[in-house]
């Protein structure tokens, strides 16, 4: 089974910017230098990953990033200072844990 995990990146700007992929450190790296990377990201760096949780299948990290976008840059700021495992981030977006990772 594919682990999928969000993550969230800060840019140069102090904004915040949400995904998910199977593998945390090939996603930053396209965003970082390729064009497979997101274009709201070009021309905002430096980047910073700053927060990042294993969820499981991709369903439920979509789920997870379609709310997580929702929230307020006050309530991702605290995910990121908390630094909130999956069980507690899945508790916070009020989604049901769908199997085992």
């Amino acid at each position: 089974m594919t682990i999928w995990s969000l993550y969230l990146l800060r840019t140069g700007q102090n904004t915040l910017y949400t995904g998910i992929t199977t593998n945390v450190d090939q996603r930053f790296g396209e965003h970082q230098q390729s064009k497979k990377g997101a274009k709201y990201l070009r021309a905002k760096g430096p980047l910073q990953l700053v927060y990042q949780v294993a969820l499981g299948n991709r369903s439920l990290a979509s789920k997870a990033e379609y709310r997580l976008k929702r929230l307020t840059k006050l309530k991702k700021e605290k995910i990121v200072i908390d630094s909130l495992d999956r069980n507690a981030l899945l508790a916070l977006l009020k989604l049901e844990e769908s199997g085992n990772i």
